[in-house]
């Protein structure tokens, strides 16, 4: 076991390196009146102010770099600007993967064009079929009424043709959004067959 003194000797010895490289240490620093300081521990002066540490040859060898806020703000616009494209450019490559997992040629666009198309026009003949079927009823219904000229009609016939025409209202409104969709379906297809061709390097046929 060490005697105290001893222990005292072996732990200053394993400080004096520590110390030394302390020692060389030298930083510089300008306050913000313009004054410049050399010293071994950066003086309360330059406390929020750009420091260099140097070595004992001159050199620069570590820069705690203080930004204006006008910097700051500049630097923080750049991150963020930075990390926006990254994050385009990650979902770019991600729809690129998946186009190209979804088609393997032009006649696989075309042929989904093909289905997306079919089922929206399906639904548009559904919806105006049904509404000339609600035309007849409400036809119907009308003669019906011819009745009750001198008299209100009984209320379950009123019932019917308010829900015959709501219907019919109903059925045109959705017979028309399925015809803007036509549009929108060949925009898609348009531009999937577009971003197919770049991504394969291959020009549209003429």
């Amino acid at each position: 076991m060490l005697k105290p003194a001893s222990a005292f000797l072996l732990a200053a010895a394993l400080a004096l390196p520590a110390a030394s490289v302390q020692a060389q240490r030298t930083y510089k620093c300008t306050d913000a009146k313009g004054k410049v300081y050399y010293t071994q521990i950066p003086p309360k002066e330059c406390l929020g102010h750009t420091t260099q540490e140097l070595s004992k040859q001159g050199r620069v060898v570590r820069e705690n770099v203080v930004l204006t806020p006008e910097q700051k703000a500049a630097k923080e616009a750049e991150a963020k600007k930075k990390t926006e494209q990254d994050r385009l450019a990650s979902e770019e490559r991600r729809k690129a993967a998946a186009l190209l997992n979804t088609y393997s040629s032009e006649k696989d666009i075309e042929e989904a064009r093909a289905r997306a198309l079919k089922q929206v026009e399906d639904a548009i003949r559904t919806a105006e079929s049904r509404v000339v079927e609600a035309q007849k009823r409400r036809a119907g219904f009308e003669k019906e009424k011819e009745f009750y000229a001198k008299k209100a009609p009984p209320p379950k016939l009123q019932q019917d043709i308010q829900q015959t025409e709501l219907e019919m209202k109903n059925q045109r409104e959705l017979a028309d959004a399925k015809k803007k969709e036509i549009g929108t379906i060949n925009a898609k297809y348009d531009d999937d067959k577009r971003r197919y061709l770049d991504l394969t390097n291959r020009a549209p046929k003429r």
